[in-house]
């Protein structure tokens, strides 16, 4: 197919996909050598619905890519209570097998019971959250022997590159605002009757003694958010920490309107900032590097997009030349070389959730397949694509309903030059 533009060789599934940019008076040729990509694979089929065990950009597979975090429940059509457990397991994607590790409450559909590999121990060790005794907890094991090695007294969201340090947020508070989100149960004091708490916000977790400091309180960004009503309240949610460690990124929240502004902030609690103008709002991220960082936000005020800008700066740059012109979960690959994306099933009748692929250097963008959803999936226990890249960035897992049950699946990516 040939363009006044561009030369595009587009063939998914097994083949190479070229791209050739027309260049202008004086410019050189851009080719862009997209993977061969396989079919999608489903990790499980036994007859339970699955789904990987963290929310989207975290990484779900141990260091040797021979295991993967995923859940597995009977649940398929409600929102999971403080009741309800799920059995947290391990996919051996060699032979498929399912290898049950433990059970916890502390779950939902939309970022699994948060489990992270930890690069102490990258190829045996795992974090993940649980409520025990009416508390919220994180709990450290090692998948291996299954043996609890150290249970911490705070759920956590995100955690540092080297392992070591975590974030928390208040799970319950979450719950009452963000339902799809929390944790059924009062494991945490949900403060809803305070809008601005003090004592809240973004704890910084020693993973290895167990304590934690509040760097940044609810009320510390009450001048930097948007004014709610009285019958409102604050909340904080999706935390992330940069590559290096050194910053965190977070949204802030509030009810009714659910309006938004995202914040980074120094690990230590300095230099906090926010990301955007007013009016630019905020919704999905990831960090490039150890200072830019992509969020779906609404550009200029104007157009929800992909929007990457260095930190403190206001270099902000449109992504997908058009392209990518919405709120997508976009994430990086370990090298930096490309991003993943994805949409909501909402605007098509067909209910199609896709999946795209765009080199950062010319921002060409290859679609790697489309998945509906099915109507009943609709509401607190809907199914997001949700991509997470493999450690050595040749796997991409992602979750769907589409064929009519929530399960894991992954597509590998055969990187020749």
């Amino acid at each position: 197919m040939k363009t006044t533009q561009n030369c595009l060789i587009l063939m998914l599934f097994g083949f190479t996909i070229s791209w050739a940019q027309k260049p202008t008076a004086g410019q050189s040729v851009n080719t862009v050598h997209f993977p061969e990509i396989s079919e999608p694979i489903q990790l499980i089929d036994n007859g339970k619905e699955h789904l990987y065990a963290s929310y989207y950009g975290i990484n779900s597979f141990s260091a040797d890519q021979k295991y993967a975090t995923v859940l597995e429940t009977d649940i398929k059509y409600r929102l999971p209570t403080e009741n309800d457990t799920v059995t947290l397991g391990m996919v051996n994607l060699k032979t498929k097998e399912f290898i049950q590790l433990t059970k916890t409450r502390a779950w939902n559909f939309q970022q699994g019971c948060m489990a992270h590999w930890l690069a102490t121990s990258p190829d045996s060790l795992i974090i993940y959250n649980d409520l025990r005794d009416g508390k919220s907890v994180s709990v450290i094991m090692n998948v291996h022997t299954k043996e609890e090695v150290k249970t911490i007294p705070y759920p956590i969201s995100a955690v540092s590159p080297n392992g070591k340090e975590a974030v928390s947020l208040n799970f319950s508070r979450i719950r009452i605002t963000r339902t799809d989100y929390g944790y059924g149960g009062e494991g945490q004091d949900a403060r809803p009757d305070v809008q601005f708490p003090k004592d809240d916000g973004i704890f910084l977790v020693d993973l290895e003694t167990g304590t934690a400091k509040l760097i940044v309180s609810i009320a510390d960004i009450k001048n930097q958010v948007p004014k709610i009503p009285p019958e409102g309240i604050e909340y904080f949610n999706h935390t992330l920490f940069s590559r290096d460690g050194s910053k965190i990124f977070w949204l802030a929240r509030a009810t009714p309107e659910r309006n938004t502004t995202a914040f980074t902030v120094n690990r230590d609690g300095s230099n906090l900032q926010r990301c955007f103008p007013d009016g630019w709002g905020g919704s999905h991220f990831d960090w490039l590097s150890d200072d830019e960082l992509m969020v779906t936000s609404e550009f200029d005020a104007k157009q929800t997009s992909h929007v990457l800008f260095t930190v403190g700066e206001t270099n902000y740059k449109r992504l997908g030349n058009g392209l990518l012109d919405y709120d997508g979960h976009g994430t990086f690959s370990p090298n930096q070389k490309w991003m993943v994306t994805d949409t909501y099933p909402y605007g098509n009748a067909l209910r199609e959730q896709k999946i795209y692929l765009m080199d950062m250097n010319t921002e060409a963008i290859l679609p790697l397949g489309k998945f509906p959803e099915p109507e009943e999936f609709s509401g607190y226990w809907r199914c997001d694509i949700h991509c997470r890249w493999s450690p050595q960035g040749d796997m991409v897992g992602f979750n769907s309903t589409h064929t009519g049950s929530r399960q894991a699946y992954l597509m590998k990516f055969n990187f020749k030059q």
